[in-house]
């Protein structure tokens, strides 16, 4: 199952221009390959829009439950303190398609 996370954060939350916000950004980069893989969860992609403060992810993983014990890691906790975030689950253009052509 696939989930988009919107993040974004204000400018002086920057990781840029904010030592606090840095260090909560290279601690959850430094174990987010472990997190993931304890709950079963794969990035598919990521993007940043840096003139925005905006990032985009998307996930792959078994369900939403799985995506809420990753983030109450304390990691990610500390990166969230930084970040407005939405997550909500989503499909392909081709599996929405199946839902309306019968």
């Amino acid at each position: 199952m696939f989930f988009l996370q919107i993040s974004t954060h204000p400018p002086e939350s920057c990781p840029m221009h904010n030592e606090k916000a840095m260090k909560a950004y290279a601690d959850l980069m430094a174990k987010t390959d472990k997190i993931m893989k304890k709950y079963g969860v794969k990035m598919v992609g990521g993007w940043v829009a840096i003139p925005e403060h905006t990032q985009v992810l998307v996930f792959d993983a078994p369900n939403m439950e799985a995506l809420m014990k990753a983030a109450m890691e304390p990691e990610m906790m500390a990166w969230i303190g930084y970040n407005t975030s939405q997550l909500m689950p989503v499909m392909t253009i081709e599996e929405s398609a199946k839902l309306f052509m019968k």
